[in-house]
């Protein structure tokens, strides 16, 4: 019987990143993965880890109150942070949390530096996909490949990147033996 994965947003990519998450964790199970559009009761472009991660848990929590019939709900957060006060460099990266019946994860992705010209942009108020946009030429970029694809000339799209994180949060339902079941959840 296939399990139902629920990821908390419509987003394509972030889709893409939890289809591959799971089926390369989980290859001997089916899935039906369902997107539902959902706040992350953040702000658009979140600034910190902090804020990132509270994205991400937001949206799957939200996720599991649309659909609380389901195996799993995910949430995927892109966030931002400053690396260097002195310079205000900026790190992008995705915060992703798993929620199931018994148990949760956790997991950042690896993160990037991005470029002045779109740090810049993003400084003065806009979202990294709309800076994206801008600085690359492109349309709706984070449906697509990201920032990360266009910087790398899609060596590493940002549904691989988040993949990554999805494989991560998913350790304690791999290892269920050391991670016990979390009360409440």
């Amino acid at each position: 019987m296939a399990e139902i994965v629920v990821i908390g947003s419509e987003n394509p990519s972030k889709l893409q990143a939890v289809q591959l998450g799971f089926r390369a964790v989980f290859p001997e199970r089916e899935f039906i993965f369902l997107t539902a559009e959902v706040s992350s009761d953040v702000t658009n472009q979140p600034m910190s880890d902090a804020e990132t991660l509270k994205g991400a848990r937001n949206r799957a929590a939200n996720a599991r109150q649309i659909c609380p019939q389901a195996n799993y709900w995910v949430g995927l957060e892109g966030g931002l942070s400053t690396l260097n006060e002195a310079d205000h460099s900026l790190a992008a990266y995705s915060w992703v949390a798993i929620l199931g019946k018994q148990r949760q994860g956790f997991a950042r992705s690896a993160s990037y530096l991005l470029p002045e010209k779109v740090a810049v942009l993003i400084r003065g108020g806009m979202e990294q996909g709309e800076a994206d946009d801008i600085v690359f030429g492109q349309e709706n970029s984070k449906h697509t490949s990201g920032g990360v694809g266009l910087l790398t000339n899609d060596l590493i799209t940002r549904a691989e990147l988040y993949a990554m994180a999805v494989k991560l949060a998913l350790i304690p339902f791999i290892q269920q033996a050391l991670y016990p079941v979390t009360p409440g959840n």
